[in-house]
């Protein structure tokens, strides 16, 4: 089975509080909390897929990343390889434009939210710092 490639943003206010979303209840791992972004196309580029996503799901204008970390995940019923930046300039105010609800939360505070496994290490590094 080949791994779903998934780029993902990790926005980070000047607080040091992070944007999650929640993933809607029909969706592979429904309901659980997640960072932005969502699957490359076979014709794009990890950074063009970001930069899509998040403006698709957020409104946001991506100006300055930079990676973070790649994980490979297998849910059994699905591989992802989660391709992680940290998205350090964007314009745009964040907004759920898919109707998905949105928090900013310091990443030590989500420790007991659900996210999906294959979040565990962003979470665990965000909280190294």
């Amino acid at each position: 089975m080949k791994a779903i490639v998934v780029a993902v943003g990790v926005l980070i206010d000047t607080e040091g509080r992070v944007l999650v979303a929640r993933r809607a209840p029909d969706a592979h791992q429904g309901g659980l909390w997640e960072f932005p972004g969502g699957k490359v196309e076979s014709h794009e580029s990890v950074g063009d897929a970001l930069k899509r996503e998040l403006e698709e799901e957020l409104g946001i204008q991506v100006v300055a990343s930079e990676p973070l970390m790649a994980i490979e995940h297998d849910y059994g019923d699905k591989q992802v390889r989660l391709d992680v930046h940290r998205i350090m300039r964007w314009q745009g105010e964040p907004r759920g434009l898919e109707g998905q609800p949105l928090a900013w939360q310091f990443p030590i505070d989500l420790s007991e939210w659900p996210f999906p496994n294959a979040n565990t290490p962003i979470l665990a590094r965000l909280c190294k710092g």
